[in-house]
């Protein structure tokens, strides 16, 4: 499924033209220990979604965090609703953010096929 090549221009070529449902795959995000413990879940990394709770690792809002309010599989990029800018005529729009830079501080487990999947994570 994921491309074998180690060459760089393999690798962009394949993350560009990949279609929606691969791209989902890029936007796992790696989970806060904290979080880790309180579910007791093994796995490293979960698909981020909208609801979910993040914080800024790296960049120009490192340490900064807040809700997901937007997705976006063809950018691989993130909106948070505590990080936004004001454009020309005084709007407020959200800076879109790598979903790399981000690590999980809580999850939105009210969707129940979430949850079980959450739930079969569980450390054995």
């Amino acid at each position: 499924m994921m491309i074998q090549s180690a060459k760089p221009k393999k690798q962009r070529k394949f993350r560009f033209n990949a279609s929606l449902h691969k791209r989902q795959k890029f936007l796992h995000v790696h989970v806060s220990k904290e979080l880790q413990a309180k579910l007791g879940i093994a796995k490293r990394s979960l698909q981020i979604r909208k609801g979910d709770t993040v914080k800024v690792m790296s960049g120009k809002f490192q340490g900064k965090s807040g809700k997901v309010s937007d997705v976006n599989l063809r950018t691989n990029k993130i909106a948070i609703e505590s990080i936004i800018r004001k454009n020309a005529k005084g709007k407020e729009k959200p800076i879109p953010i790598y979903a790399s830079k981000v690590y999980l501080t809580d999850l939105d487990l009210s969707d129940k096929i979430r949850s079980e999947k959450v739930n079969s994570f569980k450390k054995k």
